[in-house]
C-alpha cells in the first residue's frame, strides 16, 4: 500500500461505497489475482507499494530507477554465473586420492549414470533458466532505457513470470553447504573460485528478481489499454464479467468461449469458473504416490572400500544425527520431509474448505497458508542437489564412490508435482462468497484516484 494514505477509516470506508456506486476512470484498474477484487492503483513513489485492501496481496512495488537497476543487477548476475560455470567448483582428497569438479558436472555426471530427468532438473533449475531470465530482464531494459523496445520484447516479457518460480540458486547454494558438511569429515575439502561466485550469483539473482516492477514493466512496453466500459472499483472483477490477466494486469473481458486472450500481452486468460480443483487434487495424488517409492528406495548409493551402503531419505537424517551433526538433519528432515508432506496436507486442506459452506478458520488464515504452502515447495529440491554433488564429487572407484538411487528421481518428481499443484489451485475460490469489505483493516487501493502516465517517467 502506498504509505502516504492516512485517510480516517470513516472517510476510506466512503469512498470504497462511492466507488460501487460510480465507475471510476478506467486507467490503471486491477483485478487481484488472489480475491478478485477490483481496485484502482493509487500513484506511488519509488519505494511503495500497493495493496489489496481486502486480502493484503501486493498488487504493484514500485522501484527507483527500474530500468537501470534491473539491467546493472541482471549484468552482474550473469557474469558471477559465467565465472561459476568457468571455474573449478569443489575439490575432495583422501588419503591422496582425490576430485576436482566443475558446476556443470553436477548435472552432467548424472547423465553417464543413467539419470538423465534429475540431471535436466538440476541443469534448468541452476544454470539455463537463471541465464534465460537474466538475459531476458536485460534485453527488455535495455530497449526501455533507447527509448525503443527491441524486438520481441512483449513475448520474452511473457516468459518472466513463467520462469521465475524454478530457479533455485540460492536452494542450490544450501545443498552445496550441506554436502560440504556431510563430507568434511571423512575427506579434506578445497572450495574453487566457483563456490564462492556461485554465491554472489545466488544473492544476485535473488535482488534481480525483486527489482523487476511488473506494473511499470509492461506499462513501458506497451502503454496500458482502458479497463472495459462501466466497471467499477470495491466488487469483484467476476461480477462485472471481468478478469485480470496474471502477465500483465491489465483487466479485461471475460471470454464467453473461456478460452480468450489478454487484449496486451496475448497470454491465455483465466476467468474464474468456481471452484474447480480437480487438477490440483490429480497432481497431489500423483505427488503422494511418487513419494512412497521416494522414501522406500535409497536416494543414493555408497560405496566405501569395496562395501556398499544405500541410503534412504530418512537413513541419511539418522546418519547426521549419529554423527552429531543435528543442525544438517534437522534440515534434511525438514525439506524432504516436513515441507512436502505439509504441502500436500495444506493444499488438500484447502481444496476441501473451499467447497464448504461452513467454513474452518477466517479467508485471511487461509490465503496466507496457501502463500506459505506455494512458497516452501521449491526448498525441498535441497535433497536432490545433494545427491547431485556428491556423486559428481566422490567418484574413486572402489575405495570410495557414490551414485544416485532410484529415489533421487521419484522425490524430484514428487517436488515438481506439488509447485505445480500449488500454482493449479485458484487463491479466488477462497474468497467466493465473501464480502467484499476491507478484512484486513489496510488503507484502500480504490481510494486512490487512477495514476497519471506522468508516475512512470
Amino acid at each position: 500500500m502506498a504509505e502516504h494514505n492516512t485517510a480516517p477509516a470513516p472517510d476510506r470506508a466512503a469512498n470504497t461505497h462511492r466507488h460501487r456506486r460510480h465507475s471510476v476512470s478506467r486507467r490503471r484498474l486491477r483485478a487481484c489475482h488472489e480475491c478478485d477484487l477490483l481496485v484502482a492503483l493509487p500513484p506511488l513513489k519509488p519505494g511503495e507499494k500497493a495493496e489489496c485492501p481486502r486480502c493484503g496481496h501486493t498488487l504493484v512495488r514500485r522501484h527507483a530507477n527500474p530500468a537501470e537497476r534491473s539491467l546493472a543487477l541482471s549484468l552482474a548476475t550473469l557474469f558471477t554465473l559465467g565465472l561459476s560455470v568457468a571455474f573449478p567448483f569443489i575439490s575432495f582428497d583422501i588419503s591422496g586420492i582425490g576430485n576436482r569438479i566443475e558446476l556443470t558436472e553436477t548435472a552432467f555426471t548424472l547423465i553417464g549414470l543413467h539419470q538423465p530427468l534429475v540431471a535436466l532438473c538440476v541443469l534448468l533449475t541452476v544454470i539455463v533458466l537463471p541465464a534465460i531470465y537474466l538475459s531476458s530482464v536485460a534485453w527488455l531494459c535495455l530497449g526501455v532505457l533507447l527509448r525503443r523496445p527491441l524486438p520481441r520484447s512483449r513475448q520474452i516479457a511473457r516468459t518472466l513470470r513463467h520462469v521465475t518460480p524454478w530457479m533455485m540458486a540460492d536452494v542450490f547454494v544450501i545443498g552445496t553447504l550441506v554436502s560440504l558438511i556431510k563430507v568434511m569429515g571423512m575427506a579434506h575439502i578445497g572450495l574453487g573460485l566457483s563456490f564462492w561466485t556461485l554465491c554472489a550469483y545466488a544473492l544476485l539473482l535473488l535482488l534481480t528478481t525483486q527489482s523487476i516492477d511488473n506494473d511499470w514493466l509492461w506499462f513501458s512496453l506497451d502503454r496500458e489499454p482502458m479497463a472495459p466500459e462501466g466497471s467499477r472499483t470495491g466488487i469483484t472483477a467476476t461480477e462485472q464479467g471481468l478478469t485480470g490477466c496474471h502477465t500483465c494486469g491489465l483487466v479485461n473481458r471475460q471470454p464467453e468461449s473461456g478460452k480468450g486472450r489478454c487484449l496486451r500481452c496475448d497470454e491465455p486468460l483465466h476467468p474464474y469458473r468456481g471452484v474447480n480443483n480437480q487438477a490440483t487434487l490429480a497432481l497431489l495424488a500423483a505427488s503422494l504416490i511418487m513419494y512412497l517409492p521416494a522414501n522406500l528406495y535409497p536416494i543414493m548409493i555408497t560405496t566405501s572400500l569395496g562395501t556398499t551402503q544405500p541410503s534412504t531419505i530418512m537413513g541419511g537424517v539418522l546418519l547426521f544425527i549419529q554423527h552429531g551433526d543435528w543442525p544438517i538433519a534437522f534440515i534434511i528432515f525438514t525439506a524432504s520431509v516436513v515441507v512436502p508432506v505439509s504441502k500436500m496436507l495444506a493444499l488438500l486442506w484447502l481444496c476441501h474448505v473451499v467447497r464448504q459452506r461452513r467454513k474452518p478458520l477466517d479467508r485471511l488464515t487461509r490465503i496466507r497458508l496457501y502463500r506459505v504452502t506455494e512458497f516452501i515447495g521449491r526448498w525441498s529440491m535441497v535433497d536432490v542437489f545433494v545427491v547431485a554433488i556428491l556423486v559428481a564429487l566422490i567418484r574413486s572407484g572402489s575405495l570410495m564412490s557414490i551414485e544416485p538411487g532410484p529415489g533421487a528421481l521419484a522425490f524430484a518428481a514428487v517436488v515438481v508435482l506439488t509447485m505445480l499443484a500449488a500454482m493449479l489451485f485458484d487463491p479466488r475460490a477462497i474468497w467466493a462468497g465473501a464480502s467484499p469489505e476491507p478484512y484486513s483493516g489496510r488503507p484502500s487501493a480504490a481510494a486512490h484516484s487512477a495514476s497519471k502516465e506522468s508516475d512512470y517517467v
